[in-house]
């Protein structure tokens, strides 16, 4: 049986880490080469930077951040934010990155995806999904938002997800907009939904308040990693708590 992985992630910009609800109000959490190395020592299966400026800025993504944290840090490197082209992605791979996360330049651009795939393979290319709820529970819709959770596009989460595999993203990285931060629980309806969709790996992302969260997340959301930031950086709880407790409950995961 394949090993659930435990994903902490690093919203970074301005040369730091922070953290924030739907995507606003950031508050410090740290250096990001400090915070990665911490998480490899800790046992983190994969880190992944997102540099949530860079796009909405229009500027390039943090390249020495990448080089830095590659040189120290020896598990799965994802980096997304600012990458726009087939040379913005050879470059931060170069860099140190094992896989690059897109979202902004896919929704404008859906050919970077299979060029992306072409070139680098599709285990590099990853599709971060920024999702919010458009309508009631009842008959729940979410819609692809761009621009660090900015901007709503109109687009159908679920049918984004399917295309961008088929054009030949290796994994997703699912993150709820309406959750995000608030420390409630993932949005299991969507994970569940993308991840019976579609497959290719997905990753749970944006709610984790608790160890249950990630259990539900990767049992009843059928994701097959979870994303955490605030209860990792500010040591709610530590990669090894979540690894026993997902383990006493009959999760695999990786030791």
């Amino acid at each position: 049986m394949l090993t659930k992985r435990i994903i902490p992630c690093l919203d970074v910009t301005q040369g730091r880490v922070v953290k924030g609800l739907s995507f606003t109000h950031l508050r410090d959490a740290g250096d990001p080469v400090e915070l990665a190395a911490f998480y490899y020592q800790e046992g983190a299966d994969e880190l992944v930077f997102l540099d949530i400026g860079a796009t909405p800025e229009g500027r390039d993504n943090m390249v020495d951040v990448v080089e830095c944290v590659s040189e120290r840090v020896f598990i799965p490197l994802t980096v997304g934010g600012g990458l726009r082209s087939i040379n913005d992605i050879r470059r931060i791979l170069e860099a140190g990155a094992d896989k690059i996360a897109i979202n902004t330049a896919a929704v404008f651009n859906p050919e970077i995806i299979s060029q992306g795939a072409q070139k680098f393979g599709s285990q590099c290319i990853v599709i971060a999904i920024d999702a919010k709820r458009a309508n009631g529970i009842d008959n729940p819709k979410w819609e692809v938002c761009i621009y660090g959770g900015r901007k709503s596009t109109g687009i159908d989460a679920i049918e984004w997800a399917k295309r961008t595999v088929a054009l030949g993203a290796g994994e997703l990285l699912l993150t709820s907009w309406d959750a995000d931060g608030q420390r409630t629980g993932y949005d299991l309806e969507l994970t569940r939904a993308i991840s019976e969709a579609v497959s290719v790996p997905v990753i749970a992302s944006g709610g984790a308040g608790n160890l249950e969260h990630l259990y539900e997340a990767l049992v009843i959301g059928k994701a097959d990693a979870v994303l955490a930031a605030s209860i990792f950086h500010y040591r709610i709880y530590s990669i090894h708590q979540a690894k026993d407790y997902l383990a006493e409950r009959g999760v695999p995961v990786r030791r």
